[in-house]
């Protein structure tokens, strides 16, 4: 059975949506808030396609538009404010010429970042009314708390914005003030800045990651040092705080609030009226034509059965699907959870690692959400193995993927071959780091000459029951792991100054 040539969506898409986020590798609180967004949308029907990328996690913002069909494609940055990101990492690593861009026969476009579109006043005015509610606003000082950098311009400037609105907007509050974790006014003197009894702290940030759930408790004097990952902690529950005299309501970051989805589809909404890119309104992502799978197939460590009535039942490879200790889940987000953690409960940023834990048998009705539930398990895999097998892939060498990269990583790409063949060897092994097979090369005319032939598509044998992982481009852990590899010759002497 192959995907090849089988459309398992529709065969007139056309318009998708792009939600893109930063992502972690050392937990999924980074990624929730935007995985949770695309949830709610593509639920509501309004667009042909709705997928997340992420700069930290899968999909890639490369691979991502290989998971489309769709002809016109909008993307929204789910990023807090104008910045490094959303001007310079987003649409290099996008392909973005502009606002709009025509390429491979698709127009793409390219939104503000959610974080400065007015509507999240009431997002602001929302979480701080639930946070402390019964609390007087005029009894209250409200503060909005952000990052801050003097490397960054427009870091404070969208809660400077929020500010002046909600002053603007007479809400009742006994104040209203930003404050910052590394530029003055400093969150570390709130009980200084505010007058009111009562103080709510919001962070303007994204998602729960390490600033709102360890640095800022901290720096407010709500816990004495770094406490764990904010999906495995509760200091966002605690509510009231009584301290320095004052009492103290800690939220969590805006961007976990649930009307985030309607501030991302007025940007939509309001871009594609100045664009000439109205969206389509009426998804059509049922066809009465679709060619489904009949077969029983293997991807990863994944085992896939038809069962009557189109469903399918997913398990680890391991595991036999007879077995009653097997754990039952139905439908395709239920993947996203069993891949979030292995065995031993460790985070899985890297979807293709061979740790896929077992001990559940997955449902899935439809061949649909059949496709949705593989996505989970490994981002844009089956949109690359098509493409792959079309001949339509566009593989990106090492060099150029290190070639590209700006920032704190741009001397990555100072190693040597020797090094580069070495570290791609060791990164990408297939029975400890990666389950992928490679078609890039190091560099253009240049091939990888330490791999085991598992890691490389052409020693794939096409069988019927088999979809190989398929490696596009060289990811982020090589980034890093080049960056670390620049920085050692650096300090030997060996190499110019990272």
């Amino acid at each position: 059975m192959t995907f090849v040539n089988q459309q398992m969506s529709a065969t007139h898409q056309r318009t998708a949506l792009v939600i893109v986020g930063h992502g972690s590798t050392l937990n999924p609180d980074s990624s929730a808030p935007t995985h949770r967004c695309v949830d709610e949308i593509r639920a509501r029907g309004l667009f042909d396609e709705v997928v997340c990328a992420f700069w930290k996690e899968e999909p890639s913002m490369r691979e991502v538009f290989y998971m489309l069909k769709s002809e016109r494609v909008f993307i929204v940055p789910n990023f807090i404010s104008e910045g490094y990101f959303t001007r310079e990492v987003l649409p290099r690593e996008l392909q973005l010429d502009g606002l709009v861009t025509e390429r491979d026969g698709k127009t793409f476009f390219y939104g503000d970042p959610v974080g400065i579109h007015p509507g999240m006043t009431r997002l602001l005015l929302k979480r701080a009314d639930e946070i402390a509610a019964g609390v007087p606003r005029s009894e209250t000082s409200l503060v909005i708390v952000g990052h801050g950098t003097s490397l960054n311009e427009n870091s404070r400037k969208a809660i400077e914005d929020q500010v002046i609105l909600i002053r603007a907007g007479n809400h009742g509050f006994a104040e209203v003030l930003d404050a910052y974790m590394e530029e003055a006014p400093l969150i570390a003197k709130w009980a200084e800045l505010c007058t009111a009894p009562n103080v709510v702290v919001v962070p303007f940030f994204i998602a729960d990651g390490l600033h709102s759930y360890q640095d800022i408790p901290v720096l407010l004097g709500i816990e004495a040092e770094p406490t764990a990952a904010a999906s495995q902690h509760e200091v966002f529950r605690h509510n009231p705080h009584q301290l320095q005299g004052k009492t103290l309501f800690y939220s969590n970051a805006i961007g976990t609030e649930p009307l985030m989805v309607e501030v991302m589809l007025d940007q939509v909404r309001e871009f594609a009226v100045g664009n000439e890119g109205k969206p389509n309104t009426e998804c059509q992502t049922a066809n009465a034509e679709t060619e489904n799978p009949q077969s029983a197939f293997k991807i990863g460590q994944l085992q896939v059965t038809p069962q009557p009535n189109g469903a399918w039942l997913i398990h680890h490879i391991a595991d036999s699907p007879d077995d009653s200790r097997l754990v039952p889940h139905h439908g395709p987000e239920a993947a996203r959870e069993i891949a979030l953690y292995d065995d031993a409960g460790k985070f899985r940023a890297l979807k293709t690692e061979p740790n896929l834990r077992g001990g559940w048998l997955l449902r899935i009705n439809n061949a649909g959400d059949l496709r949705l539930a593989l996505d989970f398990f490994y981002p844009a895999a089956l949109g690359l193995f098509e493409h792959w097998k079309a001949g339509t892939l566009k593989p990106v060498s090492l060099r150029e993927m290190l070639g590209r990269q700006t920032g704190m990583y741009r001397f990555a790409n100072t190693i040597s071959d020797e090094q580069a063949q070495k570290m791609v060897a060791c990164q990408c092994d297939a029975k400890t780091k990666c389950l992928r097979r490679i078609t890039w090369q190091l560099a253009n005319g240049i091939p990888l000459t330490e791999l085991t032939p598992e890691k490389l598509p052409e020693k794939f044998s096409a069988n019927a029951d088999k979809i190989p992982l398929i490696c596009v481009e060289p990811c982020t852990h090589l980034a890093t792991a080049a960056r670390g590899l620049a920085q050692r010759s650096h300090e030997s002497g060996n190499s110019p100054a990272p």
